[in-house]
């Protein structure tokens, strides 16, 4: 059977984000509903956890998740798995939000944070929040399949549950399972190469080839989101004007305050644009000699941008001789100012050093609030190495295909840009060997980025890949009449939870 583009539901989730849409569209659209994968409780005065009517919860034993594989995808993001409690007790979305807002003593957790599924109750409070309560999905007579897309090297017992969820718990039509880096690789518009997907503290490495996870070489650092923001605030301590502008000598603030105030800021500087992240391997911006290819500019969707630059421009040209050179200064500086709550700050070049301790792990010695690595780890590793090693774990003669699709992905790639180009010349070394020519010996790096014939995707980086190759895989999955990919009703009524195992590609 099929099922109408307009009933289909996208759900990505992620570490530390759930991203969800209703409908398949010609122009494929961003995700409606994005929220922090988190839930919470409430407690009283005793610390207590609270139900949804306000009365304690009744203690249980802990429920303890044994950790397996690889110690750095171990979040430490807070958990606490309360036994009795259930789906509805739990906040998620907005009314955790407003909870927080108001004072209230909530415990949060982060269900998905090590990149599995810590505690399903809490998972399915959130998967529920997204279809009832935001994409308005009705449980009885529900017509929607969902496709989910989920972390990479689950086990079969995980996809089972979470066929049951969807089935016995939200009544959904159908059900695909499809694993976050094949679907960020099918929207880079390629089946081969390697994603690197940068989450708030940890940064996920997946060789692909041939639109399949290669699990054995696949890797986590334990270097993410915060602590490149944490990194920048330590360095805007230096920045002697911010500071004083912050915190001024006469109402001084305790360094704490003043480190989650820079880290505020840093957010900002990101959300709104101004970071770049430089590298050797980028070539300077060619200005044009006059003759615009209009064409060109409406198909990358940059009008916006030229019309601006011309207006600079004819500006420049009608400044005085003295505010010419103060510009050229400003420019030379790379001086931004910009409005921070009540304050106008003026940064410059430092603000593109954001992403320095992905590449050079040890910049993040005594950083304030900075992820520090467990008790007898090993020491992280910078990001080149890491994707060095995870291809160089895979077969000879699948590197050159891996190389020529390096594709950078996660929320930071969706504001800062240049991170894969700067990758990009940092790998390099590890993959030419001269002394070395083979006909399987890589000669290059390519990175891949998102086509530009995504309009609703053009101004979102890489950041939403996962939800936009999920929405790709959705319109060929549930239009197809053998129904082949994902489980119905009647597939579910007649083989129960194990169905998904058979109609899942990730575990044939």
């Amino acid at each position: 059977m099929s099922f109408r583009d307009s009933n289909v539901v996208i759900i990505e989730t992620g570490r530390t984000t759930v991203r969800a849409g209703l409908g398949l569209h010609d122009l494929i659209k961003t995700p409606s509903v994005e929220t922090l994968a988190r839930v919470g409780l409430r407690r009283n005065a005793s610390g207590e956890h609270l139900n949804k009517s306000q009365q304690p919860i009744a203690p249980g034993k802990d429920v303890l998740r044994k950790t397996t594989g690889n110690s750095s995808r171990v979040s430490t993001l807070p958990q606490h798995s309360e036994l009795n409690a259930s789906v509805n007790d739990y906040l998620v979305g907005s009314a955790l939000d407003e909870a927080i807002a108001a004072g209230q003593d909530v415990s949060i957790s982060w269900p998905f944070a090590d990149g599995d599924v810590r505690d399903w109750t809490q998972a399915e409070a959130i998967w529920k929040y997204l279809l009832f309560n935001q994409l308005q999905r009705r449980r009885v007579q529900n017509e929607s399949p969902v496709i989910l897309s989920i972390f990479p090297g689950l086990s079969r017992s995980t996809y089972e549950r979470i066929c049951q969820i969807f089935f016995e718990r939200f009544n959904s039509a159908g059900l695909a399972i499809i694993e976050r880096p094949v679907v960020q690789m099918y929207a880079a518009n390629s089946l081969n190469g390697v994603v690197v997907d940068i989450d708030e503290e940890k940064t996920d490495i997946t060789p692909i080839s041939d639109g399949t996870t290669l699990h054995h070489p696949r890797t986590t650092i334990p270097i993410g989101i915060r602590d490149c923001q944490n990194y920048l605030a330590h360095l805007l301590k230096s920045n002697q004007s911010v500071v004083s502008t912050l915190s001024p000598p006469e109402n001084p603030m305790d360094p704490e305050t003043l480190h989650s105030t820079l880290v505020e800021f840093v957010k900002q500087l990101c959300y709104e644009g101004h970071v770049k992240i430089p590298s050797d391997g980028e070539t300077a911006v060619v200005e044009d000699d006059g003759v615009t290819d209009i064409a060109a500019i409406v198909m990358a969707g940059k009008e916006k941008a030229v019309i601006e630059s011309g207006m600079k421009k004819k500006a420049n040209a009608k400044a005085s001789a003295a505010e010419q050179a103060r510009a050229r200064e400003i420019e030379a500086l790379d001086l931004l100012t910009v409005q921070f709550r009540e304050h106008s700050l003026t940064v410059g070049k430092e603000r593109h050093r954001l992403c320095e301790p992905l590449f050079n792990p040890r910049l993040l010695n005594g950083v304030p609030g900075s992820s520090s690595p467990m008790l007898n780890a090993s020491p992280r590793l910078p990001l080149q190495e890491a994707v060095a090693i995870a291809v160089g774990q895979t077969d000879v003669d699948l590197r050159q295909s891996l190389w020529a699709g390096l594709f950078v992905t996660g929320n930071l790639t969706r504001h800062v840009k240049g991170i894969g180009i700067a990758l990009q010349s940092r790998v390099a070394p590890f993959v030419v060997t001269p002394e070395l020519q083979t006909e399987v010996q890589p000669r290059y790096v390519r990175v891949l980025n998102l086509p530009e014939y995504y309009p609703e995707y053009r101004d979102t980086g890489n950041g939403l890949a996962c939800f936009l190759g999920s929405s790709i895989t959705a319109k060929i999955i549930f239009n197809d009449s053998g129904g082949r990919n994902y489980v119905s009703k009647a597939d579910y009524s007649a083989r129960g939870p194990h169905s998904i195992i058979e109609m899942s590609p990730a575990l044939l």
